[in-house]
């Protein structure tokens, strides 16, 4: 499990409000990006319908798709582009992964977030910066890293939430709020067969498999894929289970959650596993963080978080998701998320280059106006549309046991 989880009280990490300090960082974000990340080209589209919105003077929310750990840096790189201080709503654990993180980050007009559970003061925050239009505000309706670079997870209507209640309060000044759908799209631009063959034989090398000479990529893709879910089958349902992919991907999650959300009393009020899994963490997490309980106790709750991370990671699966459409950026993105699970770690694999599109404006109404939340659903096809037009991915090359 990766360190996604603090076992401390809350303490809200508010944002520097100092213009100069992204300035500084800006010209050593690109070589950071091409060094930690592979990518090596970045390119802006769409930035007129930002910078109208800006000089017009509106509270403006930039809400991004999230499928690459990366996306925050490059986000942050609009900075430069537009010479505005930009705000971005970050994950609390991310402040504490030490000191130079902890000072980095709210000079780089970051603030804090608890996931599991309500946060007042990072709401506020959210809030005042759109109401007095301080400068752009970053959040990723997803709340997850997807590694699913055209296929979105379901967004969540905090976004909306807090846009709306800015709208609110901005109304006696006359302030207008707005959403811009921001899409990000990754290429990948390396020699796929080689990078592919790679990174599987590492994997099979774990799991104590001998390479099959005559294996398509496609045949070793789906055998590991096979293997990693077949294992978890067996270690909570004591047996690899029947069926196609999606209802074996439920069944296991349905046994890991289900268990856990009648010992904490926790309705399961949707299918969505991200806020089944939030909805558990806000139930275990309170008296780890006020240290009531024994150690014994500690260890066996940190024993169900591993198991609520698992839930979660299965989920951000998509079923068929290179079968339905094989391109390398699906193909290095699934082997990217096996590295992941079974090593909490994922080498860098690029080069990779990476279109950032600037939607049309979406006015902000103060009222919601109906449910589902209609401004959830206006960004969401928004996104989906933007991502869509920016194409369908490199092709594959001959020798994959896939056609392009």
């Amino acid at each position: 499990m990766q360190n996604i989880i603090i076992d401390k009280p809350y303490k809200f990490v508010p944002p520097n409000h100092n213009p100069l300090w992204p300035k500084v960082f800006q010209p050593i974000l690109r070589p950071l990006l091409r060094r930690q990340h592979g990518l090596e080209k970045i390119t802006f589209e769409g930035l007129e319908h930002l910078r109208a919105s800006l000089d017009a003077g509106h509270g403006v929310l930039l809400a991004p798709n999230h499928c690459r750990p990366c996306d925050p840096m490059v986000m942050g790189l609009l900075n430069g582009e537009l010479g505005r201080k930009l705000f971005i709503m970050a994950s609390w654990h991310l402040f504490m992964q030490g000191r130079v993180m902890a000072w980095l980050l709210p000079r780089l007009g970051a603030f804090s977030v608890y996931r599991e559970g309500l946060d007042s003061a990072s709401l506020k925050e959210a809030i005042a910066i759109l109401r007095d239009a301080r400068g752009p505000l970053i959040v990723f309706p997803e709340g997850l890293v997807s590694r699913a670079n055209e296929q979105l997870q379901r967004l969540n209507d905090g976004v909306a939430f807090m846009a709306r209640s800015a709208a609110r309060q901005g109304e006696k000044s006359g302030r207008r709020i707005v959403i811009h759908p921001v899409a990000l799209r990754y290429d990948y631009g390396g020699d796929l067969l080689k990078t592919a063959d790679e990174m599987l034989s590492g994997i099979e090398a774990r799991l104590t498999w001998s390479r099959k000479a005559n294996a398509s990529l496609r045949e070793r893709i789906i055998a590991v894929g096979e293997a990693l879910l077949a294992l978890k089958e067996l270690e909570y349902l004591k047996a690899p289970q029947p069926g196609a992919l999606e209802e074996r991907q439920a069944r296991l999650i349905d046994a890991i959650l289900a268990p856990l959300e009648a010992e904490w009393t926790v309705a399961k009020k949707d299918a969505d596993v991200p806020n089944r899994v939030r909805a558990l963490r806000s139930a275990i997490l309170p008296e780890m963080a006020e240290g009531s309980i024994d150690e014994a106790e500690r260890a066996r709750r940190w024993g169900q978080l591993a198991d609520l991370y698992l839930a979660q990671q299965l989920c951000l699966y998509p079923p068929d998701y290179v079968a339905r459409r094989p391109t390398a950026e699906r193909i290095i993105e699934t082997l990217e998320r096996f590295e992941e699970d079974l090593t909490d770690a994922c080498a860098v694999h690029g080069p990779l280059s990476v279109r950032v599109r600037v939607g049309p404006a979406i006015e902000v109404p103060a009222e919601k106006g109906g449910s589902p939340d209609p401004l959830t659903g206006s960004l969401r096809e928004a996104l989906e549309g933007m991502l869509s037009d920016l194409g369908r991915g490199a092709a594959i090359p001959a020798g994959t046991g896939w056609s392009s």
